[in-house]
């Protein structure tokens, strides 16, 4: 079981998806995405797969959450910086967790 300190040393983040880049080589990855986290974090890379539910369109200036301070992943040729949160349906295809209302780039879960 998890103690509330290990919990709190997880940074989750707000973030609003800035730019997104189909991946279609990606073994586990559909999409590449640049995730503004505010003024203290900046932008960061995220891989995450994201079909069927999201296209490319769908995702841009769509506010999402992610973990901000795991370490870089290579994923294929590219880096994923952050982890992009997200919970399956019944599929087992991506669903993201957001925020229900408009909150501050880079405000932390707690």
């Amino acid at each position: 079981m998890a103690s509330t300190k290990e919990f709190e040393a997880i940074d989750i983040r707000v973030g609003v998806v800035k730019h997104i880049e189909p991946f279609p080589e990606g073994k586990y990855s559909t999409h590449i995405l640049y995730i503004d986290f505010g003024e203290e974090i900046g932008t960061k890379k995220s891989l995450a797969r994201l079909t069927p539910h999201y296209t490319t369109d769908s995702l841009l200036h769509k506010h999402v959450l992610g973990v901000v301070n795991f370490p870089p992943r290579q994923i294929g040729k590219h880096i994923s910086e952050v982890l992009t949160l997200g919970v399956p349906d019944a599929k087992g295809n991506t669903v993201l967790i957001q925020p229900e209302r408009d909150v501050p780039l880079g405000g932390k879960l707690y």
